[in-house]
């Protein structure tokens, strides 16, 4: 295990986030890592989450320590209960994520602390398309094998290292394009590539699914790449 920073020493926040999933109808996988990344992207930037905004004060406890994110899947009713909770929902081609102000980890709602984590499997009906590369690009690892609720949570690391690493301009043009971005897994070939580029990389810290300082995501957004990152 890595040593202790400051962070694990920090009070420990989780930020909730909720998929929706029907029996019926779940959503394609990447559609939902793209929505899950998104909508970190939009509480981030939500006024609410900012200055003295009502969020601010537990978004910057949260930022502060282990950035931990949890993905919970409802349904039916317990998608209208969570939807009733403060918070953002966030959609995408067919997905629906709802993502919430950060709690302590021992301090979930009670509508949202029963919604199961696990059987958060989801597939690609069809191969994604290739990405835009002249946009956003969160690399997953082809050496990882994670579900798609922690591939989700992975993929909302990567969005916010690279929000992190933008200027304030670079950010409201991210903000007011609409956060548009692309999650692909790499090859292997693309992946050492990556890992080596400089671009901020995903190192997970071992909580849940699979070693602690795994690489599982590599951010790269137009504005962090360098003429070294372009191939």
């Amino acid at each position: 295990m890595p040593e202790p920073t400051s962070r694990d020493e920090a009070p420990q926040f989780v930020l909730p986030l909720v998929v929706h999933i029907e029996k019926a109808e779940p959503p394609a996988r990447t559609d939902a890592l793209e929505t899950a990344a998104r909508a970190v992207l939009v509480i981030l930037s939500d006024e609410r989450s900012l200055g003295e905004g009502e969020w601010a004060e537990v978004m910057r406890d949260w930022q502060d320590a282990r950035i931990r994110k949890v993905v919970r899947r409802a349904r039916g009713a317990e998608w209208r209960k969570a939807s009733a909770l403060p918070g953002i929902t966030v959609t995408g081609k067919a997905a629906e994520v709802r993502v919430f102000p950060p709690v302590p980890l021992d301090g979930w709602p009670k509508e949202l602390a029963k919604l199961q984590v696990s059987g958060t499997d989801l597939d690609d009906p069809e191969e994604p398309a290739a990405p835009d590369l002249s946009g956003p690009v969160l690399w997953m690892s082809p050496d990882v094998e994670m579900s798609a609720g922690k591939a989700m949570a992975q993929a909302g690391h990567g969005a916010q290292l690279a929000w992190w690493e933008l200027s304030p301009e670079e950010r409201e043009q991210w903000r007011a394009a609409g956060f548009p971005l692309s999650v692909r897994t790499a090859t292997a070939e693309r992946w050492k590539e990556l890992t080596e580029s400089g671009l901020p990389v995903v190192r997970d810290a071992g909580f849940t699914e699979i070693a602690p300082g795994s690489c599982t995501v590599v951010s790269e957004h137009p504005a962090l790449r360098t003429p070294r990152n372009l191939k």
